[in-house]
């Protein structure tokens, strides 16, 4: 894979000194992250010959090298998703056919290998490998595009995860797209708390910023406080981070906006970004967040708000490359604000799901366009293009809930519950109903120092939205379940 693989190599041969990853326990040159490289891939061409290699470490320096040097090798890379459950984690090892795992110690240690790492996979600690001496020196050699570079597993939020089939291609486009929306900013430093093992992380703040030849800070937790003291320390351009952490970023009670005066793009993605946390944070720390939509399926960004080009309570225009399109149940292109399923139209989707043709069939399907026949990924999402290309979300496709006979989605009564001063986060689910056919139902997290009052929050609904939208019930929950990457696991409020 010459083009990905040597665009970021190539630092290391002409700015060695030029620091390319600082991370909670080192710093490292883009020399060293080409001789680290080097090392890793002789150290998997030691351990193992499978085509597929499991990585499974925490943001960090030893996450691209090892990536790279699987690269180099001409293999795809598994990383894996150390928050899943163990029998998820187990689930995805067994399915991915992975035969050896490239971890770290401690990680290890929190996840736990019993019943979770099947004795046939042999573990291997990246932190207890030689690195002593001139590794082998190894260049990337000409692949097919279409290749796999790297399966990424779903988070499972409506079932088992599956493999998301990445190529060479797919992390081309969206570098270029990614870097013609950020055009005309000057970027230096990254901050890097998104785990890499999502699609997010592995893309826009690992890929992106290593092909540019900037500098990545990574932290391997979100902490707020911790957060802040980089920040201040490191002056970051780029932040990327799912709404739960900016939302979380409120809580600094000793931040300045000067602290943030850096930070030229901070983007947030992975569910949707309440308005009042939009507000909040511009009031607080004149902090523009714009917010972006994508997919691991898309690898992953599709549309972004950006410097110049915003529109609130949209997720933005399509970035370069990459088309909208908005179809009806029956596949009839929509028009001008008419709600339907979102389409991808671009080189940025997926090969595949991994060992799943018949769930590759379902999602990936053929439009006309502009008279040709394209490929376009059914997205499940719904939402409506405005008159100047701006996407809206309007709710999922399967989470839709019908009411007396009219489609209700829980977006839209979330996105009004959560304006409410006595709310953190709110989910909507459908609950069955004899008459109605479904009823919303609703589990909210409080704001410190409120106690529910049901009555208040249902006046406050009417007030908003149509009365078949407003919850029958509205129940207090401690804490919302959600995936590693912040969205909300619908599925267990519903058992």
């Amino acid at each position: 894979m010459p083009t990905l693989v040597g665009s970021i190599l190539r630092h290391g041969l002409f700015r060695p000194r030029q620091t390319a990853v600082v991370d909670d326990r080192a710093e490292y040159s883009y020399g060293k992250l080409l001789l680290g490289t080097w090392h890793l891939a002789s150290h998997i061409e030691k351990h193992t010959d499978n085509p597929h290699v499991g990585i499974m470490l925490p943001p960090s320096g030893s996450f691209p090298m090892t990536l790279l040097g699987t690269w180099l090798l001409n293999r795809t890379a598994v990383p894996l998703n150390y928050l899943l459950r163990k029998n998820e984690l187990r689930y995805v090892i067994e399915d991915s056919g992975i035969d050896t795992l490239f971890t770290v110690g401690k990680l290890l240690e929190v996840v736990g290998t019993e019943g979770v790492i099947p004795d046939h996979v042999k573990v291997v600690c990246v932190d207890e490998l030689d690195f002593k001496g001139l590794p082998r020196p190894r260049f990337p050699r000409a692949v097919d595009a279409q290749d796999g570079s790297v399966i990424l597993y779903t988070s499972g939020t409506s079932g088992k995860p599956k493999g998301v089939m990445l190529t060479e291609e797919n992390f081309l486009t969206e570098i270029k797209a990614i870097d013609d929306a950020a055009h005309g900013l000057e970027i230096k430093t990254f901050l890097g708390v998104l785990p890499q093992f999502h699609s997010f992380g592995l893309t826009a703040l690992t890929l992106w910023p290593l092909s540019r030849g900037n500098k990545i800070v990574y932290s391997a937790r979100f902490v707020p406080r911790k957060l802040h003291k980089l920040i201040c320390q490191h002056r970051p351009n780029v932040f990327f981070g799912v709404p739960a952490m900016f939302n979380a970023m409120l809580s600094l009670k000793q931040a300045e906006p000067a602290d943030f005066e850096s930070l030229k793009f901070s983007v947030a993605g992975g569910e949707p970004l309440p308005r009042s946390v939009t507000a909040s944070l511009k009031e607080r720390f004149h902090l523009q967040v714009y917010e972006g939509y994508g997919l691991t399926e898309t690898a992953p960004v599709t549309n972004c708000n950006v410097p110049g080009k915003i529109k609130e309570g949209t997720v933005g225009k399509a970035l370069l490359g990459v088309r909208n399109v908005i179809v009806d149940d029956e596949g009839n292109q929509l028009g001008p604000d008419q709600d339907g399923e979102i389409l991808i139209v671009g080189k940025n989707i997926m090969k595949g799901y991994y060992k799943l043709d018949q769930q590759t069939h379902d999602v990936i399907t053929q439009i006309n366009l502009d008279g040709k026949p394209v490929r376009a990924f059914k997205t499940g999402d719904i939402g409506h293009l405005d008159r100047d290309g701006f996407l809206s979300i309007t709710g999922r496709k399967k989470e839709m809930l019908i009411v007396s006979g009219e489609n209700v989605f829980p977006r839209e009564i979330e996105e009004v519950l959560d304006q409410h001063e006595s709310v953190k986060a709110s989910a909507i689910i459908g609950i069955k109903s004899e008459l109605r056919g479904e009823l919303p139902l609703a589990f909210v997290e409080l704001n410190d120092g409120y106690e529910l009052d049901e009555q208040a929050l249902k006046t406050f609904l009417r007030e908003h939205l149509a009365p078949f939208k407003v919850p029958k019930e509205i129940r207090a929950i401690e804490e919302l379940p959600r995936n590693p990457t912040g969205k909300i696991m619908r599925r267990e409020l519903k058992a």
